[in-house]
């Protein structure tokens, strides 16, 4: 019998220890035929805990200037179907297309769930 291979970082050097399985490369253990847990980094929230998923609507609740513009996005404007982006390194985690303005990137800590 073959273990399955660990689902957190794919590794085949997984091993049992009474009911759980172990992962000895990234420390993960989980039963088997268990569902992995969403990784909590991979969760994007709102600036109120609200956590967002794809093709949700956004409130924006405060005046954000645009870089290299003189354009602002004001309190209270709705965005319609975001896209989620999980591996932003500058903290744009939202990716968006606004009226009057076109495609932009936001932070999730300046929106609300509408």
């Amino acid at each position: 019998m073959s273990l399955p291979n660990c689902p957190k970082c794919q590794s085949e050097y997984t091993y049992e220890d009474a009911d759980l399985l172990i992962c000895p490369e990234c420390a993960h253990e989980w039963k088997e035929g268990e569902q992995p847990a969403q990784d909590q980094s991979d969760i994007i929230k709102d600036a109120f805990g609200t956590v967002l998923t794809d093709g949700d609507a956004v409130t924006v609740i405060k005046d954000l200037k645009i870089k290299g513009s003189s354009s602002v996005v004001k309190v209270g404007t709705k965005v319609k179907n975001i896209r989620l982006l999980t591996n932003a390194s500058d903290g744009h985690d939202i990716d968006c297309k606004i009226d009057g303005i076109g495609a932009m990137k936001l932070k999730s800590e300046f929106v609300k769930k509408a």
